[in-house]
């Protein structure tokens, strides 16, 4: 068991261990399907469906009871195929399959049931993403937590809104280059901007929950540094998998700070062992999915 400062700490900053974790305990939902929360993902251009299969596969891994992917339409039969575990939404879509925005009114059944949306993975036209984006802000109620991944976030500056609609109930989970843009740092080519304290002040920016490269910032001002991570996790995928995870553990009734925590170090730690038996480079973010069911085993109260 942790001791009462590492205990005492855990929730408010600091390090992400497994025993301080086991302090700050996940909620632990019973029952069916929809009582462990319903997702939406929604993401995938004719290009990139894995981002949003990826996505969604994590947040059923973490414990998610019920998935919906909506995607670019000319892709919904196969994804529906290749993810038998998730209904499937087809989006508009133009001549080059990136999604132009949410239709006329497909999303809203979906929306109004769901009990998390995460919006990004996969998507690859500004202009699409930002109607998109709109369309969730619009459709959900301001209490339904979001996550905002890949060109969600390169929109946001741009939304201001939507900045409103969005504080205290959404995670961003940036890259570096994605951080530059959320705050301004030469149109997005300097990562060197991004250091240890980039994530608080997105954070603070945004008035949301931040999680970039182990970093984890909250609005109110408190700060976790995950004591996970190999390089190996900069890999194709990798970050759909973080935002599928953290959407997972919102749906599961943890709140934003505390599902970006758990999700950091559930998906770092998964790196760390396939670091170990596939090598520190070289593995793919698919085998993280298979992962992190166990590691959150063990993030378990004993």
């Amino acid at each position: 068991m942790p001791d009462g400062d590492e205990a005492a700490g855990t929730s408010t900053g600091g390090t992400l261990t497994p025993a301080a974790l086991r302090a700050w305990p996940l909620p632990e939902p019973t029952g069916g399907k929809d009582a462990r929360g319903g997702v939406l993902v929604v993401g995938g251009a004719r290009r990139t469906p894995g981002a949003a299969m990826l996505a969604g596969l994590a947040a059923l891994r973490v414990g998610a009871g019920r998935l919906t992917l909506a995607v670019a339409g000319s892709l919904a039969p196969h994804v529906a195929v290749a993810v038998p575990e998730a209904g499937v939404v087809g989006l508009p879509e133009d001549a080059h399959g990136s999604v132009t925005g949410a239709g006329d009114g497909v999303l809203d059944g979906e929306l109004a049931r769901a009990d998390v949306v995460v919006v990004g993975p996969g998507l690859d036209a500004p202009d699409g993403t930002l109607a998109v984006l709109r369309a969730v802000v619009a459709g959900t109620a301001g209490d339904v937590p979001l996550v905002l991944d890949a060109f969600a976030l390169g929109v946001l500056p741009d939304a201001q809104d939507l900045h409103e609609a969005l504080r205290g109930r959404t995670v961003l989970t940036p890259n570096a280059t994605e951080m530059t843009y959320l705050l301004g740092l030469d149109d997005g080519a300097d990562e060197d901007g991004v250091d240890d304290g980039a994530a608080a002040r997105a954070a603070g920016r945004y008035g949301v929950v931040v999680a970039c490269a182990g970093a984890v910032a909250a609005p109110d001002g408190r700060r976790w540094r995950s004591s996970t991570g190999y390089s190996g996790l900069g890999t194709s995928g990798s970050g759909d998998v973080l935002a599928g995870a953290v959407g997972g553990l919102l749906a599961r009734g943890a709140d934003p700070a505390q599902a970006a925590c758990f999700g950091v170090e559930a998906h770092g730690t998964a790196g760390d062992r396939l670091a170990a038996r596939v090598g520190p480079q070289g593995y793919l973010a698919r085998e993280l999915l298979d992962e992190l069911p166990r590691v959150l085993v063990e993030l378990r109260v004993r």
